[in-house]
């Protein structure tokens, strides 16, 4: 949980936050070669419910099956934001990425021994390029972790107090250990969330800011830069060259001036669709408060056409942490796979998952299906893995949101089947069960 209310909805958020948060990514990576799907979560002990031990597994798509999973490390804190994140290189390495919030903790990097392989894992003196020389890395906060094929690392993440609250930047690497200088992105006032993707195309941060004297709970604006030369130069979506670290709130990289009209913008994920052009997916809403006071919450995406941005409103749901994943298909249609139902707590995060199509690029959307139902605790953050297999196309976890609860972890498929991960597993295997809840 984060912030008791001392209200009915008892925390600003809480409940299930195995795949937590938006600003973390990615949490599973499909390869082909394998034909599985490794994906990592924040679990705990058997007699916690708040010891944050970081894990690995996979879903073996041939076998229909997934291993007992792999304990990498006891991250000594009971706070989700230091939830890990995972990649994959060429070589078939798996490398887990495991976060801090804020500087008061270490973070640290691991691959694993063998490709393809989660059994052992070896941690990495990661080392970063500066004025002076070469330094360990040591913290980052919000990482989002990408490979890039035959490029390497390109990675987006937040330092604290660097100089703004929440200042975020990027920093790439050939081979995960020797890493560039961090580029710092912008550092407007109190600082930023961000939400990012990269493929050999470009490496994009959408992200907001935090007016000074409001608070950190105010978070308005919609930003977007882009770098299409691994870092070297940062542009809008127009091409349009932008010299960074961005420092006031009226600058190149503006989508939409929403602290003008007095919305909050919480980000949720972004993409890029089959012309490399990207697609944002957020809510906006009235205040950070749970409750219906802060009604609509409104699921929007924000298209870039190749001349403009399009703001197009999507569903609403009750919760502005409610976080889901956007799927632009070689259709060309989009789908939602997000917790956009109420749930047996209502206002709290999280919901009924639900399965979301349009067929015009975000101007209109069909429930297509109803993903889980009468559920006891609430689902939330729909994760969806990095080229993504139809067998595993969201990863999330649910959890009580007004109180300590048990939590499970469900897969589902790209038509809305759900399977739902074991809580105790006796051999080295198992198969996942059908999950109709």
């Amino acid at each position: 949980m984060n912030q008791p209310s001392h209200d009915e909805y008892v925390y600003k958020y809480s409940g299930g936050l195995g795949t937590y948060c938006a600003k973390h990514q990615p949490f599973a990576v499909y390869r082909e070669e394998v034909d599985k799907t490794f994906f990592c979560y924040g679990g705990t002990s058997d007699g916690s419910n708040s010891e944050l031990l970081h894990m690995v597994s996979y879903y073996d798509h041939e076998r229909d099956v997934v291993p007992k999973p792999t304990v990498l490390l006891d991250k000594q804190t009971s706070d989700a934001h230091d939830n890990p994140v995972i990649a994959v290189d060429d070589a078939g390495y798996v490398w887990v990425f495991s976060t801090s919030h804020g500087r008061s903790s270490p973070s640290f990097i691991h691959h694993s021994r063998e490709p393809y392989e989660i059994d052992a894992f070896d941690r990495v003196n990661a080392r970063r390029r500066t004025e002076a020389g070469y330094e360990p890395i040591t913290n980052f906060s919000y990482m989002q972790a990408w490979h890039v094929s035959g490029r390497g690392f390109f990675c987006f993440f937040t330092r604290y107090k660097y100089p703004a609250a929440r200042t975020i930047c990027a920093m790439n690497s050939e081979d995960g250990v020797t890493w560039s200088e961090w580029t710092r992105l912008a550092a407007i006032e109190e600082g930023h969330y961000q939400v990012s993707a990269a493929d050999e195309r470009r490496a994009a941060s959408a992200f907001n800011y935090h007016p000074k004297g409001e608070g950190l709970n105010w978070r308005t604006n919609l930003y977007y830069l882009e770098t299409r030369d691994f870092g070297e130069s940062w542009r809008t979506a127009a091409g349009e060259e932008v010299a960074v670290p961005l420092t006031d709130p009226d600058n190149q990289a503006l989508v939409h001036d929403y602290c003008a009209e007095g919305w909050n913008v919480y980000l949720k994920d972004i993409t890029f669709d089959a012309d490399g052009r990207p697609v944002i997916l957020f809510i906006t809403s009235k205040g950070y408060e749970s409750g219906p006071e802060n009604d609509p919450r409104t699921w929007t995406t924000a298209r870039w056409t190749g001349e403009a941005w399009e703001l197009r409103a999507a569903m609403t749901s009750d919760n502005n942490y409610d976080m889901g994943s956007l799927y632009l298909e070689q259709d060309g249609s989009w789908l939602i796979i997000g917790p956009t139902e109420t749930g047996p707590q209502p206002y709290n995060p999280g919901g009924e998952m639900a399965l979301w199509r349009s067929e015009d690029r975000g101007g209109t959307w069909d429930r297509v299906r109803t993903l889980t139902g009468e559920s006891e605790r609430n689902h939330t953050y729909a994760r969806r893995p990095v080229d993504a297999h139809p067998g595993f196309y969201a990863l999330w976890a649910d959890g009580h949101g007004r109180r300590p609860s048990t939590s499970d972890l469900f897969f589902c498929d790209r038509e809305g089947s759900v399977r739902l991960l074991p809580r105790e597993m006796e051999g080295d295997i198992l198969r996942p069960s059908r999950f109709d809840g």
